[in-house]
């Protein structure tokens, strides 16, 4: 909704207008940035998810006349500039699910804020599957996050990550059967 009218407008009609007035961005950072910041503490924690989201927001602020509507949504866009800003961080990352790999299951969680997190970022985040996560590469993990995570579909990740459809399927089809076979294979037979 805008402010102005009270009414929702579309992601093409909101960027139409936030060329020509830029302080209607703020109704995107509204609209998304939850969405965004979910996604990003999911692969890297809540320590980092801020940082991160709100640059993301900073940098489609400065990029936001070269929105094209015709190549996805708003929100495909953000995704897509996350990801970007996550590659910065991919070491870190990799580092982040190795160590709970090493630690296990997270403690009590103290704020609000922290169990939001915990419970979008860390549902079933359990060591194999953290360590599981790290063997990915990185396509295969950018591919599989953004759907679990981002809950995009495969036109969206494409889109998102400026790669084919198809190319999206394979990597996230690769990427299933090496989570199997690494989780399958570290099962204890009970």
């Amino acid at each position: 909704m805008t402010a102005e009218t009270g009414e929702r407008v579309t992601d093409a009609e909101l960027a139409a207008r936030f060329t020509r007035d830029p302080e209607l961005f703020t109704e995107v950072h509204d609209r998304y940035f939850t969405a965004v910041y979910r996604y990003v503490a999911g692969r890297l924690g809540a320590g980092a998810a801020e940082d991160i989201a709100a640059e993301t927001f900073l940098v489609a602020f400065d990029r936001r006349g070269t929105f094209d509507p015709d190549r996805g949504t708003l929100r495909v866009w953000l995704f897509g500039i996350a990801t970007n800003l996550l590659a910065r961080h991919r070491r870190a990352e990799a580092r982040h699910y190795r160590a709970l790999a090493r630690v296990g299951p997270p403690g009590a969680v103290e704020s609000h804020e922290s169990r939001v997190v915990a419970a979008v970022a860390a549902r079933g985040l359990r060591p194999r599957l953290a360590a599981a996560l790290a063997r990915l590469s990185v396509g295969e993990r950018d591919v599989l996050l953004l759907v679990a995570l981002g809950q995009l579909g495969y036109e969206e990740v494409a889109v998102a990550l400026g790669i084919s459809a198809g190319t999206v399927g394979s990597r996230l089809s690769r990427a299933r059967r090496k989570l199997d076979a690494i989780l399958t294979k570290e099962t204890p037979d009970d």
